[in-house]
């Protein structure tokens, strides 16, 4: 089941005194917030009102948000968006929120763990849970052979699937 909406950056921190956040972005590019005029904080929706991109960080101004006081309310805090505002994805992408709660499996059906968190990278980094214990993998070439988003499952090749993960 797909969510209403999805997370697409965190909060760091209030950056200068006029209310402005630097955000991390947790799409492939900061560009991509450009294309919201409105986010969602705890539920709030807030107008964008000013956004410029610096490599994977944002610096957003939110009308409501005024000063440096009421930016610190905010750090930590996830900005999401409404999923049927998202550009569409090409074929093989997927979003992280559809990801997360997949299971990982190999060639034969071996569950391997249940995705817990990915970390985008230039090779992203897949985390699992298995009975209570994290496992990491590395998404390098030849690792995930097919991902069915519908149907919560992530398939590998269990060898290379060995070789890149800790």
């Amino acid at each position: 089941m797909k969510k209403d909406k999805i997370t697409v950056a965190v909060i760091l921190k209030p950056q200068g005194i006029r209310g402005e956040l630097k955000v991390k972005a947790m799409t492939d590019s900061a560009d991509t917030l450009e294309a919201f005029n409105s986010v969602l904080i705890d539920g709030a929706e807030y107008s964008v009102l000013s956004l410029r991109c610096s490599g994977e960080f944002a610096y957003i101004v939110l009308k409501g948000v005024a000063d440096r006081d009421s930016a610190e309310l905010l750090r930590g805090r996830e900005i999401e968006v409404y999923r049927e505002d998202m550009p569409p994805l090409p074929e093989g992408r997927y979003y992280i929120a559809d990801l997360i709660g997949c299971d990982v499996v190999n060639e034969r059906g071996d569950v391997y763990g249940r995705v817990v968190d990915v970390t985008p990278a230039r090779t992203d980094v897949f985390t699992l849970d298995k009975d209570g214990k994290s496992v990491m993998f590395a998404a390098a070439d030849g690792v995930i052979l097919s991902v069915d988003a519908e149907a919560k499952k992530i398939t590998v090749n269990g060898k290379r699937f060995k070789e890149v993960s800790v």
